[in-house]
């Protein structure tokens, strides 16, 4: 017998059949060419076999699971972006939440960006602080949002600085000043950015000369790994190693992978010919989406072709398919209504040949 908790679900999934925005399991195989992955400068697809470290880490590293390797990792990676101390996480997910629920609280006052990444969202609701979310990279609505804050216990203002789904960025210089001017803090998300764009790819923030107060990157995306971590003051990490709720109850990063992340840093800060490559295929997505007069919106390496209905991105999607092009839909909740879309990303690993036939498919596409 089914419990009453339960019984709901059947009618709801068929609901978000309906509407066109029920997700499932996508497998493909070699034969398929992937213009999804967040694999920006191909390292996702090297070994890291023959490691001498350990898998796993055995335990949180409160307890037991704490090593060397985790170290130097995190020197590593606080100097690669110009801080002082570095935290890493098991996922991009577990840092944001941590960091934002362990920070904020009660009496506090979070200013969000209204597209910021679900991670930053959900950190904000744990944390119990009033949040106000303000329309996307509207730099006039954050200072009236401080203005209105200036009663708080602790202001914090939460941006990414490369937005995911959209491929555009804050004015990073202009939320810094405003975060001074109302001592607010100033916490960023460079996911998408680090190992891609500034100084030896050191992110968004590092080009713009900002120092922010907490950065969060991640090793799952132009690293090519997994986990996460937040740099900041020496401070700010010994805080998150005792409050981060989901960094003190979670087994360690495994230390094969905190030492693949330390060589992986020395190689992307080097590598400005794969970062070239990255761009260079990224402009001709662009300009193959505007010659058939396509939305292609923000810039970089992220190429969001949007349609509108959720209907007519699965459409398209199942079109570039046929073609053995892999780009699934993105729909509602993760974009706005109305705003559905394929999201393009381009790669430095995507060869000539891979990317005239994206590029012949992407012109045919229905």
């Amino acid at each position: 017998m089914v419990p009453s908790a339960l019984r709901h679900l059947d009618e709801e999934l068929r609901e978000l059949g309906d509407a066109g925005l029920l997700r499932s399991a996508a497998s493909i195989g070699p034969e398929y060419l992937s213009l999804c992955s967040n694999d920006y400068l191909g390292y996702a697809r090297r070994s890291i076999a023959g490691s001498d470290e350990a898998g796993g880490s055995g335990s949180s590293r409160l307890v037991s699971g704490d090593t060397v390797t985790h170290r130097e990792a995190e020197r590593e990676l606080a100097a690669w972006v110009g801080a002082e101390s570095a935290l890493l996480f098991s996922s991009g997910y577990a840092a944001n939440i941590g960091l934002v629920s362990a920070l904020a609280g009660e009496g506090d006052t979070v200013v969000s960006d209204a597209l910021n990444h679900a991670s930053l969202i959900d950190g904000c609701k744990l944390s119990r602080a009033r949040v106000i979310v303000v329309p996307h990279l509207d730099l006039s609505a954050v200072e009236g949002a401080l203005r209105s804050a200036r009663g708080a216990r602790r202001r914090w203002v939460l941006t990414e600085s490369y937005f995911s789904m959209d491929a555009d960025s804050p004015d990073l210089g202009a939320l810094r000043a405003l975060c001074d001017s109302y001592d607010a803090a100033l916490l960023v998300d460079e996911a998408h950015a680090l190992g891609v764009f500034g100084p030896r790819g050191a992110g968004l923030c590092a080009s713009a000369g900002v120092r922010p107060d907490a950065l969060v990157g991640t090793l799952g995306k132009a690293l090519g790994l997994q986990g996460a971590f937040v740099a900041g003051s020496e401070a700010l990490r010994a805080w998150l190693w005792n409050r981060a709720r989901s960094f003190v109850f979670s087994t360690g990063l495994s230390p094969a992978l905190a030492g693949a992340a330390s060589s992986r840093v020395l190689e992307i800060q080097a590598d400005d010919v794969a970062r070239s490559r990255l761009f260079a295929v990224a402009a001709r997505l662009r300009e193959a989406l505007s010659e058939r007069h396509a939305t292609a919106a923000g810039y970089g390496p992220i190429v969001p072709w949007i349609v509108g209905a959720p209907a007519d991105a699965l459409d398209l999607s199942r079109s570039l398919l046929e073609q053995r092009i892999f780009v699934p839909a993105i729909r509602p909740p993760t974009v706005p209504p109305g705003s559905s879309r394929l999201r393009i990303t381009a790669s430095a690993a995507i060869t000539e040949q891979d990317l005239e036939r994206a590029l012949r498919a992407i012109a045919v596409a229905r």
